[in-house]
């Protein structure tokens, strides 16, 4: 397992930019000169460059932008996961989202910054000289010690198809691409649960016929099955369900939906039944959310707390999954900040990378034994 991801923050530096986002600039807050704090702590390393006052909030470690610059113009969705001795980060980017050219493109960091992004997977058909958008990969290392990325092509949501990759190198090289069954597109924007007997529980979603969340389940590398929708679309439109797998077994499906808050539904058994679909007390303007519970036990959520655009985007905790209490405001400027991924490493830190923008993948890290939290009330923001 990794060694230190402490040491992966070394050049953590919180960039004040400025962007230009559909004809109007987006200026970040002017702030006073940032000054130098020294984290002193076993469990922390570094010297963070503090220029944003969100920075300031308890349990902030430190953030900053995947590339300097990328490699092109529009990039989205991104995941990340632990690798041995560090991380490793993928997401969609092209001319902009549904375009031809749009391709998987990944990341490595093993304590020396991030590595230049490259394309390691694309929608381009060989036999036909045609090639399709790629779209929402997922990364997930199995204990097996296998990383795989899911991904999706196809020209839009309605008509996409699940693929899967492996590596044998943590991401390093990879194998050849394998198409899913029809029907099936693996983990739609998420990371999957793995069993303790290794099937991988995929949390997954259709928008062919409606938006709908269904459970896949991948058994021992071979085999798919799947639950039965999770949802009716007279009750809700729902996709892209992130699983929390809390110590009494329970697993919770919060979903993005088009009901105003972020739905979900509850399983006892391992995934095999599904409460029905209900709202959750966490607002959501149709966008999607990602969490992960954490080694205490606690669920750590990071999602867009408003009903209306994407931002800004807050982190919040939960010891069941039903009070939800703020610990962060990660962004609160005008602008997209959208798609977290979520994950623990083996020190306890928290990692988490969303979309800036559409032009940069940005990741912050958390400590989450630092946090301060404050309960939500009738899903308002404690000011």
């Amino acid at each position: 397992m990794i060694r230190n991801i402490s040491t992966l923050s070394k050049n953590l530096t919180v960039l004040a930019v400025f962007v230009t986002l559909q004809g109007f600039l987006i200026a970040q807050d002017n702030t006073e000169k940032g000054e130098i704090i020294s984290v002193s702590d076993e469990s922390s390393t570094v010297d963070i460059n503090i220029t944003n006052p969100l920075d300031n909030q308890p349990g902030m470690y430190g953030s900053e932008m995947i590339a300097e610059k990328m490699p092109v113009a529009s990039v989205h969705a991104s995941t990340i996961e632990e690798i041995e001795g560090g991380l490793v980060t993928a997401w969609f980017g092209g001319t902009e989202e549904g375009a031809r050219d749009v391709v998987i493109w990944l990341s490595r960091n093993e304590g020396d910054g991030w590595s230049k992004p490259l394309a390691v997977a694309d929608g381009i058909n060989a036999s036909n000289r045609t090639q399709q958008p790629c779209w929402n990969p997922v990364l997930f290392k199995q204990s097996t010690g296998s990383l795989i990325l899911f991904y999706k092509v196809g020209p839009s949501p309605t008509r996409w198809w699940g693929m899967m990759k492996r590596s044998d190198d943590e991401g390093k090289t990879w194998k050849k691409p394998i198409r899913l069954p029809n029907g099936y597109v693996g983990p739609v924007r998420n990371k999957p649960i793995e069993l303790s007997n290794r099937t991988l529980l995929c949390g997954s979603s259709l928008e062919d016929s409606g938006w709908y969340v269904q459970i896949e389940r991948f058994v021992q590398n071979r085999y798919w099955s799947k639950s039965k929708p999770l949802n009716s679309s007279l009750d809700f439109a729902a996709i892209q369900p992130t699983l929390l797998k809390y110590p009494d077994g329970s697993i919770q499906a919060l979903c993005r939906s088009k009901s105003g808050r972020l739905t979900e539904c509850w399983s006892t058994n391992g995934g095999k039944k599904w409460s029905r679909m209900r709202r959750s007390q966490l607002p959501n303007s149709n966008a999607g959310a990602d969490g992960t519970v954490l080694a205490d036990g606690r669920a750590l959520l990071v999602y867009n707390h408003t009903r209306k655009g994407r931002s800004p985007l807050n982190v919040a905790i939960s010891k069941d999954g039903t009070e939800w209490e703020a610990a962060l405001v990660l962004e609160n400027q005008p602008g997209e900040y959208s798609y977290p991924a979520v994950i623990q490493t083996s020190d306890g830190n928290v990692h988490i990378t969303y979309t800036y923008n559409r032009t940069n993948i940005k990741h912050v890290v958390v400590d989450p034994s630092k946090l301060k939290t404050v309960p939500i009330t009738q899903g308002q923001w404690p000011q």
